[in-house]
């Protein structure tokens, strides 16, 4: 099965990413653009037919070592 995982900076916490992205964006006349929040995305396989195994252990891995909770929330999704 593939998991993917999509981390995100909790609302609240300074995203100095976001913040240049925005700025870009503008600069190069995209007028319109509000608030822009950068994360990532991390994909990838696992040797586990049960989709809610699956979904326990990629859930386990971000909370483990994926994502740092203090400043970042995630999604998961099995496929």
């Amino acid at each position: 099965m593939k998991a993917r995982v999509t981390i995100m900076p909790k609302t609240g916490v300074l995203d100095p990413q976001g913040k240049a992205i925005g700025h870009a964006l503008a600069s190069l006349g995209f007028g319109g653009v509000g608030e822009v929040r950068a994360g990532k995305v991390i994909e990838f396989e696992l040797a586990e037919a049960d989709p809610a195994k699956a979904q326990a252990a990629a859930e386990e891995m971000a909370r483990r070592l994926l994502a740092n909770t203090v400043i970042e929330s995630f999604r998961v999704e099995i496929a």
